[in-house]
């Protein structure tokens, strides 16, 4: 009777668990980017990308892009990384793909937009200006004179327009050779009196990222102000406030993130600013600042500089530009709490990924660094189980004992424990010593954009998304997709199956419940981990390997057999 109260018990326990963290994981924990490669028929395919876009449909998309492209006079943007086009009508930044990121693994897929001009689906540009009182300065329907046909790394380019009254206002652009736009404000004074102007910029987009937000991963409105990374205004803090929210910061930056991608506003020289998010009447989201007001006299000339990012959140650019003057950029990738963790372990990885040119060689090379560097704990931890299978007698007759008196055979328990100098908790501690190494894989594959679409081998095409080759479909040979907790890939049986080798490998537990808890949860594991990144879930089997061999070597080691933690039931 009381076996089968502990394994429904057993049961139970399981299920919750189970259907406790599938639903905590779809609604706090998106535990992968989509899955970028399906199993047809034994082969490896490229699987279509309803994400592939930064930026959600416009709630009317009024004409093809293409065609709005051509609408008006535009200098062309062309560097290492960024291909479009500046268009001439209100100096807008509105066309703009990134060449090395591509939308999906297909050899052919085109590169990742990033901003797409109004009046297209996926609106979504950045501009600058100038407001002032009695006084025409340029707006959105002026358009503009280049100073040559195209933009590139080195040949900045002039736009300039002049009002009625002579004043010259110009717009002297450069570009790097990643993500950087460097924008020079000037106003020329050729008039009979003095004008006063502010400065502003904005980036407008159409509607949400299509990318989830969730608290361990902010996407939407962002910034960098009063010295403080702002992840506390999202889509649904501007859908309520109807007046925007408002910040006062010298210098700093705003904009807007997407997973991998951000475009932030970022005024130069530390300059006072106020920073806005709102959203429009007409649906649309920005981010802008307006700088302190400055008159300009007669015959006078006054310049200002701010900087645009427009790109991937690759971490090396992120580190240069807050090397020439953008405060915290890497600031745009949310490491979460264990920041000061997660960027050792990116660095590692990286530099693993320069050494080896595989991300997954370098995810099996980071398991073999913290394995060897818990090794110590893991031969702690074994001192103390040999000294757990030489107390095992005493333990037995204590339990017969006191088998109708619970408290005092915990106090007995406790009591011989300190005796022998025993800590049955030693098998915990390298567990929670790699949570935060886990944990940091973990985001560090969720938020890094260089782990986006990285090979590994064989069936493996995408680290960041989960492992396509799920049993569930046979391998692709049924047309159907199963959910996310049922897609059962290769690795996650792996894991299953080296995970129930490790307990089978472990001290049998003194409780009945217990052991059946723990016969269990390799299998729940299993489906546990099936919706996360294939490069999470290598780490894991790779480490579940070296703990077995590990094992294996430690029992002879101090002469322990497994028929010695597995007693015999008679």
């Amino acid at each position: 009777m009381n076996d089968n109260r502990n394994m429904l018990l057993a049961i139970v326990l399981s299920a919750l668990v189970l259907i406790g963290w599938t639903f905590l994981s779809d609604k706090f924990f998106p535990t992968a980017g989509p899955q970028t490669q399906q199993v047809e028929n034994g082969k490896v395919r490229p699987a279509p990308q309803p994400q592939a876009t930064p930026a959600a449909d416009a709630p009317a998309a009024i004409r093809d892009r293409a065609i709005v492209l051509t609408e008006t006079p535009r200098v062309r943007i062309q560097t290492p990384s960024l291909q479009g086009s500046i268009n001439l009508k209100g100096a807008r930044f509105d066309d703009l793909v990134l060449l090395n990121q591509r939308e999906t693994i297909a050899k052919n897929s085109p590169p990742v937009r990033l901003l797409s001009p109004a009046g297209a689906s996926d609106s979504y540009f950045a501009q600058f200006g100038w407001t002032g009182q009695g006084v025409a300065a340029p707006d959105a329907n002026d358009v503009w004179t280049a100073s040559a046909p195209v933009l590139t790394p080195g040949k900045p380019v002039t736009l300039s327009w002049t009002n009625p009254t002579g004043q010259r206002f110009e717009q002297i652009v450069s570009v790097d050779d990643g993500y950087l736009f460097t924008v020079k404000q000037r106003v020329v004074n050729a008039g009979v009196g003095a004008v006063a102007l502010r400065t502003y910029g904005l980036a407008s987009r159409s509607s949400k990222s299509k990318d989830p937000s969730t608290w361990t991963n902010h996407v939407g409105p962002i910034g960098f102000l009063a010295d403080k990374a702002d992840y506390d205004v999202d889509w649904k803090t501007l859908d309520e406030n109807k007046t925007g929210i408002t910040r006062d910061s010298r210098g700093g930056w705003l904009g807007f993130t997407d997973k991998y991608w951000l475009t932030a506003l970022a005024p130069a020289n530390g300059a006072p600013i106020e920073a806005s998010f709102r959203k429009s009447a007409a649906g649309a989201y920005q981010a802008d600042y307006a700088g302190t007001s400055f008159a300009v006299g007669p015959g006078q000339a006054v310049s200002s500089e701010t900087r645009l990012f427009a790109g991937a959140k690759e971490k090396r650019l992120l580190d240069r530009y807050e090397n020439q003057g953008i405060a915290k950029l890497s600031k745009s990738i949310d490491w979460g709490w264990f920041e000061w963790f997660m960027r050792p372990i990116f660095g590692l990885l990286q530099w693993l990924f320069h050494a080896t040119g595989n991300f997954g060689v370098a995810i099996i090379c980071l398991t073999f660094i913290v394995r060897l560097l818990m090794f110590p704990i893991a031969d702690k931890q074994f001192r103390s189980m040999a000294g757990m299978r030489k107390v095992q007698p005493k333990m037995k007759a204590l339990q017969e004992r006191y088998k109708d008196d619970k408290p005092r055979l915990q106090q007995e328990m406790l009591k011989l424990y300190q005796e022998e100098k025993i800590n049955p908790a030693a098998g915990c501690l390298p567990i929670l010593l790699q949570i935060p190494v886990f944990y940091a894989l973990y985001k560090v594959l969720m938020v890094s954009v260089e782990m986006r679409h990285q090979p590994f081998a064989l069936w493996i095409k995408d680290l960041s998304a989960p492992d396509p080759a799920t049993v569930v479909n046979l391998f692709g040979a049924l047309n159907f997709t199963p959910p996310g907790f049922l897609a059962i890939g290769v690795l996650p049986i792996l894991l299953g199956i080296t995970m129930w080798i490790q307990f089978k490998l472990n001290p049998q537990q003194m409780d009945p419940v217990q052991q059946q808890i723990f016969g269990f949860m390799p299998w729940i594991l299993m489906f546990v981990m099936a919706p996360f990144a294939a490069g999470l879930q290598l780490y894991w089997v790779v480490s579940n390997l070296l703990t077995i061999g590990q094992q294996a070597w430690l029992y002879k080691r101090y002469d322990m057999h497994l028929s010695d933690t597995h007693p015999v039931k008679t």
